[in-house]
């Protein structure tokens, strides 16, 4: 099944003739990217997104720069590559200069691609240390500090921020602009401010607004981009340069190779179906059991587990069962029970409904 060519062909036929999206030196291979997104944009699902198609650069859960200085075992399980997975780029989040420094050095003599700094994160345990959408209350000493770190490699550096603190301290333009002036090489923009949280909507003006402070630099567009439409959208009101997508990619893996099909022909293949997801399930399963060991895996995987069998339409029942397994056994008997069951709506082959990723909700100040 071909879905036909949206409405609006003359944003698809902008991104056509503009150049590959590029990082400085590094050119990306589509300007479609996999956000950060903690606890889920590990290795194995770098790696079956990757597989699937359409991937620009991925990018991996933020990291404690401190920390992986200090050779903290989480820390390194955190910034675990392959040959596959490539180009690759490690977020990090700190707010101190030499520590910053000192981590992307590290990151570079491992061979990344990329560094992104943080300074969106909302969560509190992140600004309340100084670093994340803290850092936007800042501007020179978060401007020095973006410099160090621009100063001390060689491989791009790149800044993910959001729109500002709060709806009275709308920073993110004169950040880009200060930014594209010590050499960062792209910047990404949630278009939220840190009060928002996840709150409300997109602010696609506010994301226009960075992308015309800059002369050069790409910016990326992130927030609420969970089909070719929003993307379309993002496009066509902000100018942007590429999207990232994090929950987006959550619930549907397949939306950088729909994405890509989009730009190239005006038309794109539905995500992969019940089987399709089954078999990416136990892929993804194996990638993280080599990585980790298969009761670590098992216990770490349940999250995942849990929106690929809500996608699936599942059973609650059986996604309980899968969510109680503790042995390969007891996993492999869960699968054998989803697969005989199918899907409680449409069919094995069929397209599923569209599924949405809660975000976190409430004052942010409490996640």
């Amino acid at each position: 099944m071909i879905v036909d060519e949206l409405p609006n062909s003359s944003v698809r036929e902008r991104l056509v003739k503009l150049p590959p999206l590029a990082y400085g030196p590094l050119t990306l291979p589509s300007r479609y990217l996999l956000s950060p997104l903690a606890g889920y944009t590990n290795l194995p699902f770098r790696r079956i997104v990757r597989e699937i198609g359409g991937v620009g650069l991925g990018t991996t859960d933020l990291v404690n720069a401190r920390g992986l200085l200090e050779g903290k075992g989480k820390t390194l399980h955190l910034v675990e590559t392959c040959p596959e997975d490539r180009p690759f780029a490690v977020q990090i989040f700190g707010s101190e200069p030499i520590v910053m420094r000192d981590a992307a050095q590290l990151l570079e003599g491992r061979g990344v691609d990329s560094i992104d700094i943080n300074m969106g994160c909302p969560v509190q345990r992140i600004t309340k240390g100084g670093a994340g959408a803290s850092m936007m209350c800042r501007v020179d000493s978060t401007v020095e500090l973006v410099r160090t770190v621009v100063e001390s490699v060689r491989i791009p550096v790149t800044v993910k921020m959001r729109l500002g603190w709060d709806s009275t301290q709308l920073t993110a333009p004169k950040f880009a602009r200060e930014f594209e002036q010590v050499g960062v090489a792209a910047v990404a923009i949630h278009g939220r401010t840190r009060e928002q949280g996840f709150s409300g909507l997109v602010d696609r003006e506010g994301i226009r607004k960075v992308v015309e402070a800059v002369e050069k630099i790409p910016v990326i567009g992130n927030g609420d981009i969970r089909s070719i439409a929003d993307g379309e959208r993002m496009f066509a009101e902000t100018g942007c340069h590429g999207i990232s997508m994090g929950r987006g990619a959550l619930a549907n893996p397949w939306i950088f190779r729909q994405f890509v099909e989009w730009e190239t022909t005006g038309q794109y293949s539905p995500p992969g179906h019940f089987e399709d997801r089954l078999a990416l399930l136990m892929r993804q399963f194996g990638y993280l059991e080599q990585q980790r060991g298969t009761e670590r895996a098992i216990v770490s995987f349940r999250k995942m587990a849990h929106w690929y069998l809500k996608a699936m339409c599942v059973k609650a029942h059986l996604r309980n069962l899968m969510q109680s397994a503790r042995t390969r056994s007891e996993f492999e008997a869960a699968v054998r029970e989803i697969a005989e069951s199918g899907p409680t709506r449409g069919t094995r082959t069929g397209v599923l409904p569209d599924l949405v990723i809660p975000v976190p909700s409430g004052p942010v100040e409490n996640w």
